[in-house]
């Protein structure tokens, strides 16, 4: 069996082809209703099922994951750290899938609620959604992380008076070239832009440094098209979301749609919008909402615009985080106020899912990632 780790990272859009062998899956939640922090399980593809494997304890809310791209090591943040924040690192056994602690840092802010790795393997962005703020942390070659050698504090205010009262940093997303990481603000309604130095672990802004929004949208999840021309914006204060061309020499986005809604026609009570995935083809793209408690399905056209195709309940209350596995046959949702993952099987000419009637309890998921072997 070829040994080599194939990483799939949710909220980057790395894929693979997976490899023949167990695929292992590693959940990251909030610390209630008992969760004991990181779950990790096996999956059997021909049987669409998950079977536990360890529970990795952690009381800080291990709420979002990211892989190291050579598929040795995990990060967590914790998001009910102190003031000063939190995020550890795991190595990960490749015989069994199980992790081991490795060691933590602080994140230089409240609430940190998403990190990703550039694809060197040399530095890890973290969100901070509650200190507003993102901070840059080096990896070492063993896979600890060092203390944060770059930060960037956020201001500002937004027109919803509840929810961008403060800025409100909600994820950092490199680019396919790895030359750029996009920083969400749900406040300022704004993706900032910044250069990045993955080897000194340092970022300054782009020539140009932002994209915005229709003010108070909320931008929270970005992702890219496989094709890297065209990216797409969770906006979860509208459950909307958002379409950019991308200039790929200097990492510019240019607005194409905005506003574009996901709910169901006939929804009239309260959502928010949470998470973003495009298909291994590039064909389709899925967004949550909370609330109306379905994933939206769009076509996306050559010219990268949407549209809609349909709306999937996901059979549990408040869906964050979803993933779609490398070979695009499922799709696993995480509902957070349920404490469930629902796996669903995709028709990959239309972009349609259907139940399994697979729903596996785990307490307050946040965030799924696979890896395969």
């Amino acid at each position: 069996m070829n040994k080599l780790l194939i990483t799939v990272l949710i909220g980057a859009g790395l894929t693979a082809q997976a490899q023949s062998g167990k695929e292992r899956m590693y959940v990251g939640t909030y610390s209630l209703r008992g969760s004991e922090g990181i779950y990790v399980f096996e999956f059997d593809r021909k049987a669409g099922t998950m079977q536990p494997i360890q529970a990795v304890s952690n009381a800080k809310s291990p709420s979002f994951l990211a892989f190291h791209p050579n598929g040795n090591y995990l990060y967590s943040v914790n998001e009910g750290a102190d003031k000063l924040g939190g995020v550890s690192s795991y190595a990960i056994d490749k015989a069994t899938g199980k992790l081991q602690f490795l060691n933590g840092q602080s994140s230089l802010g409240g609430g940190p609620c998403h990190i990703s790795v550039d694809q060197t393997g040399k530095t890890a962005f973290v969100s901070n959604y509650g200190g507003g703020s993102l901070a840059v942390l080096p990896i070492n070659a063993d896979g600890k992380l060092s203390a944060p050698t770059d930060s960037v504090q956020d201001i500002g205010t937004g027109p919803n008076t509840q929810r961008q009262e403060r800025a409100h940093v909600h994820s950092a997303t490199l680019a396919p070239d790895n030359r750029f990481v996009y920083v969400a603000d749900l406040t300022t309604d704004k993706l900032n832009i910044f250069d990045v130095d993955a080897k000194a672990s340092k970022i300054k802004p782009a020539t140009t440094p932002y994209a915005t929004v229709k003010p108070g949208s909320g931008p929270r999840h970005f992702t890219f098209h496989p094709n890297g021309k065209y990216a797409y914006l969770v906006e979860e204060l509208t459950s909307t979301v958002a379409v950019f061309s991308r200039d790929a020499k200097t990492g510019a986005l240019t607005l194409l749609e905005d506003n574009v809604k996901t709910l169901p026609a006939d929804f009239t009570g309260q959502n928010t919008s949470a998470d973003i995935h495009i298909d291994p083809s590039g064909k389709f793209l899925y967004q949550s909402n909370r609330g109306a408690n379905t994933l939206a399905i769009f076509a996306i056209g050559t010219d990268g615009k949407l549209t809609k195709v349909g709306d999937q309940p996901t059979e549990g209350k408040t869906p964050r985080n979803f993933l779609i596995d490398p070979k695009g046959e499922f799709i696993f949702v995480a509902h957070q106020d349920s404490d469930n993952i629902t796996i669903f099987r995709r028709d990959q000419k239309t972009g349609k899912l259907t139940y399994t009637g697979q729903s596996v309890k785990v307490p307050a998921p946040v965030c799924i990632l696979m890896t395969a072997r």
